[in-house]
Order: C-alpha cells, then structure tokens, then sequence
C-alpha cells in the first residue's frame, strides 16, 4: 500500500499566521487580501539563555507613576476622548477618510502642546517635531499661517525615510512627534516599497522603540480602506496605546472622534469638532447639532437621546416609506446600523401588523451622528410607523428603548442622564421601557398613575411592548 503522503504547510498569512499548503489570495482566517506569502523553512527551536537586564524589578507599589501622568494638549474635547490628555511614551493612531481634516486637527494639537499656558516663566517649552510625508514643508505652512499655528518651539520636516525621521528626533529632542502619515514613511533596511505590510510594521516598531526609550509621544496618522478600517496590518492598533477614528460628512463642518482603543482612558467617549477655514474647535454642547428645526412636525421624524460615554446626546432620526416600484423593495440607511434596522422593520411587520413589503424605505439621522447604540430602535421604530401612516409625533417628545424579537422594549442604562438632556432642550413628553425610572436601590419612584410620572418636569410614558408603544405615542399632546 501506498503511504499517505502529510500535507506540509508552505505558505503563511502575515497578518493572523493562518497556514496552508498552496498559495491563496485571500487568508481564510483573517479574510485579508494579500497577506499571504511563502513561508521559511522549518529551522530547528534555539535555546536562549539569561542575559542582562535593563532595569531590575521592582515591586509594583514602588513604581514611580509621575512621568505617566496625563497632560492637557489645549482640546478640551480631544482631552474628553484621551481620557485627560496625552501621556508620556504613549503611541496614538489616528485614522480618518482622505480630507476629514486629520493634518489640520494635529498641527492645531501641535501648536498648542508647544505653547501650553501653563508653562511656569523660566521653564522650557515642550518642542514639538511635525514630520510629513504626503506633502511639503510648504504647503504645510501656508495651512498653519491659516489657522493661526505659528510657535516658535513647532518643528517642520519633510521627510519619507525612516533614518531621516529618527536624526530629526535626534537633533530637535521633542517632547511630541507627529507623523503624517505612516504609510508614506520607509526603509532600506527591509525589502517592499512604502504602505506594505512589511514596511509598516517595521517603521512602527522603531518609532514605537524610540517613543518608550525616550518618553516622547508619538501621534501616527493612518490611511482607511474604502470599508473604513485602518490600512495596513492589524498587527499595527495592537502594537500602539491609541488608536482613534476622526470621521463626520465631508459636506459638514461637523467632525467626531471615537477611541477603539485606549488604554490610559475610556474607550466610549465622543468628541465633537467644528472644522472651518480658520481652524478646528471644539464643540461642548453638540446637541443641537442633530436635530432639525421646524415650526410644525413632519411624519417619519422621531427624536431620541443617545449616551457617548458620559455625554448624553440628542438626535434625530427621520424616516421616508414610499411605493416601490421594483420587484425588491429597497432598504437604505445612513448614520444607523443596518442590521438593526432590519430587525426593527420585521417587529413592525410582524407584531404591529404595519406592512411594507411593497414600499421602499429609507431611514438615516440629522447631522451626519452615527447612531450605533440599540436605545435608537423605539425611535426608529416610531418614525417608520409615522412615516407609514402618514402621521407626525409631537415635537415635543422623545422616545428611547431597545426593541425586541419579541416586539418588548428593554431598559437601557442612563435613562435618568438622557431625560435630563432632553429636558434642558425644552423637550416635554418622553416614551421609555418600564422600569427606566428606579431609585439606586431598585424601588420606583413615588407616582400617581403607574401609566404616567413625571421627572425633570416631563411627561413621562412607560411601555412594555412597541405596540403599545405606537398607541402612546401618537396620542400624546
């Protein structure tokens, strides 16, 4: 008998180490384009043995934790997101689509961490390195003159070389490196032209040796796919501390920032910018941002309140269903999850009885908020049925919960935080889940009408199902 031959695994995804015995396109693992490659022959383990250490350890309680003390970089907002500020030593990753603003956000991070006004009189000021790689020195100039970044301790280079990047750090000694961007910087020591994965993993790795060696926070500016996800390897967000989204509508002056990852800070705080011609702010209360104002109320629009961390926000969703004329009715989103809206259209088709196989609908938010939280699903389920009916909800109400297989409205947390935002808004009727409104202990509130309370001077409407839900709703004043 023939033996059976042992399938020898002979190429290797970069990305997640999947392996295979014939080339592929695409890694089946990590589903990555490109990553996989032929592998090295096997070589036999070796045996490291101890050598000198850098620094003895030391109990953790004698850990000196001054120098990584977080330090405000002048954005209040930007500060909301990091959780305080930057840190010493840390690596942060910011990605954003071409032209949301990403260079004007960091040369204005860049000016202001130069010239911090708490600086005492005889200290030094804090230098800073810009390095940029997609542009010139020029250019980037004439873009400072306009948004007024002009400090004398704020360094320019124009560089694409790693050696290059790493004798400016040398010979300015900055206490922040910016640069834009890492899929434009390269090197000779490995083989590959800029932008690939083994470049980009090989320029991270030395900036992010040079930024712990030194204390030196380096802020990395990366490119997104046409999906939204970081360019590169993966194998980058888990190397660096940060890692932030800057993203909002190109036609918009409004721009937000989310961290995926953070680890000196929360990872769900949002922070909101207004970026013009003369530079980028923040915006403290963006609430009115995202909701449209009109003198009487229009079928299909509902409002809610959604939590981004610690910051409630109030916004709109709006809602068209129309007569379809194509065999597939269609289903088009924007600012909210597609999946969720799905559902929600299936809880009204089934348990409310509101049909709309043979309408289109369309559904998306004001002001460009991606709403991702499922407290929006009793709003979104409220504006398709208004738009449906072709019967308008109050203006003064809101209505927030999470909707059910089952057609039930769940609690979600911080109902209390939201009706109070909605209130300060001039908002006076709010639909929610039963049971939002306990004490810290669990028991209720002291009411009247178990129907109907009152907090915050609202009306509030306790429901349990989305059915009941509708009926509430588009009887209240």
């Amino acid at each position: 008998m023939a033996k059976a031959k042992t399938a020898k695994a002979a190429y290797r995804c970069s990305e997640c180490g999947w392996q295979t015995s014939k080339w592929v396109g695409r890694c089946g693992e990590c589903q990555t384009w490109g990553t996989v490659t032929e592998a090295a022959s096997a070589t036999p383990a070796r045996v490291v043995t101890a050598g000198p250490v850098s620094t003895p350890a030391r109990p953790i309680g004698q850990v000196d934790v001054q120098n990584a003390q977080t330090r405000p970089t002048g954005l209040d907002e930007l500060d909301r997101v990091l959780g305080g500020g930057i840190v010493p030593g840390a690596v942060l990753l910011l990605a954003g689509e071409p032209g949301i603003g990403k260079s004007t956000l960091l040369l204005e991070v860049a000016a202001l961490a130069s010239t911090p006004p708490e600086i005492p009189r005889n200290a030094p000021a804090k230098r800073v390195l810009y390095v940029t790689g997609e542009e010139s020195a020029e250019q980037v100039r004439l873009r400072a003159d306009r948004v007024g970044a002009i400090t004398d301790e704020l360094y320019l280079a124009a560089e694409t070389e790693l050696s290059a990047v790493l004798g400016h750090v040398d010979a300015v000694e900055p206490a922040l490196l910016v640069v834009d961007s890492i899929q434009t910087i390269g090197t000779s020591e490995v083989d590959g032209a800029p932008g690939g994965v083994t470049q980009i993993r090989e320029v991270a790795a030395n900036l992010i040796r040079v930024a712990k060696e030194r204390g030196i926070t380096v802020v990395l500016v990366g490119h997104v796919t046409k999906e939204g996800a970081i360019a590169g390897p993966r194998l980058l967000e888990h190397l660096v501390d940060v890692v932030l989204y800057f993203e909002g509508d190109r036609h918009s002056r409004l721009r937000m920032i989310r961290a995926v990852k953070n680890r000196y800070g929360p990872t769900d705080e949002l922070g909101c910018f207004d970026l013009s011609e003369v530079g980028i702010v923040g915006l403290p209360d963006p609430s009115g941002l995202f909701l449209t104002r009109r003198e009487e109320p229009v079928p299909g629009t509902c409002v809610t309140v959604t939590l981004e961390g610690r910051r409630p926000l109030v916004a709109e969703v709006q809602a068209l269903v129309a007569k379809s004329h194509l065999p597939a009715p269609r289903r088009a989103t924007s600012g909210l999850d597609t999946s969720r809206v799905a559902m929600v259209l299936a809880v009204l088709a089934q348990r409310c009885k509101i049909s709309m196989h043979e309408q289109d609908v369309y559904v998306s938010t004001v002001g460009g908020v991606r709403l991702a939280e499922t407290s929006v699903d009793l709003a979104l389920g409220l504006a398709v049925a208004g738009s449906t009916v072709e019967q308008a909800l109050s203006s003064s109400l809101i209505a927030l919960g999470e909707v059910g297989l089952a057609g039930e409205v769940r609690v979600v947390p911080g109902v209390q935080r939201r009706l109070a935002e909605a209130a300060r808004l001039g908002f006076k009727h709010a639909v929610v889940p039963r049971g939002s409104l306990e004490l810290a202990d669990g028991s209720p509130l002291k009411r009247a009408d178990p129907q109907l309370t009152s907090y915050e001077g609202m009306k509030v409407m306790e429901v349990d199902s989305l059915q009941q839900a509708l009926q509430v709703a588009f009887t209240a004043p």
